[in-house]
């Protein structure tokens, strides 16, 4: 049985050297190729980081609603429980949901998300999707005919991670992109083997005639004026 777990963080602030801290975490399972009902969702106490306005008005959490949640130091382990072993997909994860998730386990003593755990659907989609000018989640979403409504007032964490299984099983059945070096190969050696370029055109082989000659003249002075 193939489980694969789709997540995703709303956090405090994008520098967790700094103090941001993670609010929200959402995951969604994948099981043999099927989106379950088997879902993590918790709200996180920030311990006292404040969420700057610009930040509040991407997910619409504020500290007052995470007064009474609990803190990382619960959530951590249970989180640790339910991905167990399994691959673990992030959309741009490895510049951003992987360090910032491992920076708060390592905070608490507990082991981090091990690299060979970690997937990245922004890596994946740059390889396999030929044609979107973006790679965003809601561009690939769009791309693939997913609807975006449930995110339309407010990013969140499960609404997010429920997207992104959605577009990670459309990945998984996606070719991967054609190289550009083999395309340009394909295309240079079609030119070459052109009747008009190749070796097998009949190119003239006899002197032209005198007003073959003229004409040409005659027209290469129309160019040159």
């Amino acid at each position: 049985m193939k489980r694969i777990i789709c997540f995703d963080i709303e956090t405090t602030g994008f520098d967790y050297l700094h103090g941001d801290r993670v609010i929200e975490i959402g995951a969604v399972e994948i099981l043999d190729g099927k989106i379950t009902d088997n879902s993590f969702h918790e709200y996180i106490n920030p311990e006292g980081k404040i969420i700057p306005p610009d930040t509040y008005m991407v997910h619409k959490i504020s500290n007052a609603f995470l007064e009474d949640k609990p803190k990382m130091s619960e959530i951590a382990p249970q989180f640790l429980e339910y991905i167990g072993d399994s691959p673990i997909v992030a959309h741009n994860g490895l510049d951003f949901d992987f360090p910032f998730v491992n920076h708060e386990l390592q905070r608490l003593n507990l082991n981090i998300i091990p690299r060979e755990q970690q997937m990245d659907t922004l890596v994946i989609a740059r390889n396999r999707v030929f044609g979107p000018k973006s790679y965003t989640l809601d561009a690939l979403a769009k791309w693939y005919g997913i609807s975006l409504t449930a995110r339309a007032d407010a990013h969140g964490a499960l609404i997010d991670a429920e997207i992104l299984a959605k577009v990670y099983l459309e990945l998984e059945n996606t070719e991967p992109a054609p190289d550009i070096h083999d395309i340009i190969a394909k295309q240079h050696a079609a030119m070459l083997n052109h009747p008009k370029i190749g070796e097998s055109f009949p190119y003239r082989k006899f002197e032209p005639k005198p007003d073959e000659l003229e004409n040409h003249q005659r027209f290469m002075k129309k160019i040159l004026k």
